[in-house]
């Protein structure tokens, strides 16, 4: 996941590479990633530090050389395979849900796939309010509609929105939204993340949950 080495280089300590591969796709398609992700989120909620009250979320796009399942034309790579890594985290940029789609896939569509996997559940709604911030890629329908449904509070960057009018909806002057730019920095600095080399998509998705597990540790 850091180094995205080729499987037959890792340290033969770890045994047969064919074996370790065999393992992890069996891992990746089983969930266990996603559990042991699912436990740390649990456990730092249990010791409350897991802040729900203001959430946000945000896509990012990276190259996909082998090609694959969820891989689409990259319109910032000359139409090259690639692949969305699309992420919701909380007030500190701890990673609650992340989906994966092609590059093509626009951030406001695949929204609602991100919101649905957070990874433990939320706070009811109903009981403590939830804020979402976004940016102007989801000021649109698709965009609104996934925040709503997913009974969030949103805060959604306007396309003609001037820079000045965002300190007056919080005279704190408190960043909210740039946190998951943080994450998402994070995830990239994992090269297999990156970098997609894995042609199933659960495999590659296995790898962006196991880092967000280690974010949380």
């Amino acid at each position: 996941m850091r180094s995205g080495c080729q499987w037959n280089a890792l340290p033969k300590t770890f045994g047969d590479d064919s074996t370790v591969h065999r393992w992890f796709q069996r891992w990746c398609a089983l969930g266990v990633m996603e559990k042991i992700w699912a436990d740390l989120v649990q456990t730092c909620d249990e010791l409350g530090q897991v802040h729900w009250d203001w959430q946000s979320a945000d896509g990012c796009m990276g190259k996909a050389r082998h090609g694959g399942d969820q891989v689409g034309k990259n319109p910032t790579d000359r139409g090259k395979n690639g692949t969305k890594r699309s992420v919701v985290v909380d007030e500190q940029g701890g990673p609650l849900g992340v989906a994966i789609d092609g590059a093509n896939r626009h951030d406001a569509k695949l929204l609602k796939a991100t919101l649905e996997a957070i990874v433990v559940p939320r706070p009811n709604a109903e009981v403590r309010e939830q804020h979402l911030c976004l940016d102007k890629g989801y000021d649109n329908p698709s965009g609104r509609e996934a925040a709503s449904e997913a009974k969030y509070t949103s805060h959604i960057r306007q396309i003609r929105e001037e820079k000045t009018t965002v300190a007056a909806k919080h005279p704190d002057g408190k960043a909210r939204r740039w946190v998951v730019e943080r994450t998402l920095s994070w995830l990239n600095r994992c090269r297999a993340i990156l970098i997609r080399y894995n042609k199933n998509s659960k495999n590659y998705l296995g790898l962006i949950q196991l880092a967000c597990g280690l974010i949380w540790v």
